[in-house]
């Protein structure tokens, strides 16, 4: 990977989830062998992490604590992505350019994943604790 990184369009946060995941696969590439059983493991599991939570969540979405529980995992996922990205910066194994473009596509994340239309209906629906078994959207 070269210089920063793009984000490409992306309409779902499980969508930017995903694209996040991968620039942090290919960045983690670059990290030094001595670090592959430990920021390079950790790194791409969080990150990846924050994808599949997501749509763990969706799964469960006809179970109130499950759906809560899981998008919490994913919140705490991007977290820790973020604290690695931190680490790899102090370790100078990424840029400072590199290190500000992937923590604000993070923070973006975040905001997604708040914004997010189907996640935002099923977390209503569950604070209303309407039954919403019946959704049938492809998250």
């Amino acid at each position: 990977m070269s210089g920063e990184p793009k984000l490409k369009r992306v309409n779902s946060a499980k969508e930017l989830a995903y694209e996040l995941a991968m620039e942090v696969y290919e960045l983690s590439k670059r990290f030094p062998p001595e670090e592959r059983f430990a920021l390079t493991t950790q790194i791409r599991r969080s990150s990846r992490s924050v994808c599949l939570n997501l749509r763990e969540a969706w799964a469960k979405r006809r179970y109130e604590a499950h759906f809560i529980s899981k998008l919490t995992d994913s919140d705490g996922e991007n977290s820790e992505t973020d604290s690695s990205l931190d680490f790899a910066r102090d370790c100078e194994y990424i840029s400072a350019d590199e290190h500000q473009a992937l923590t604000q596509m993070h923070r973006h994340w975040a905001n997604v994943r708040t914004n997010d239309e189907e996640v935002r209906i099923v977390s209503y629906r569950v604070g209303k604790t309407t039954d919403f078994r019946s959704l049938t959207s492809d998250f």
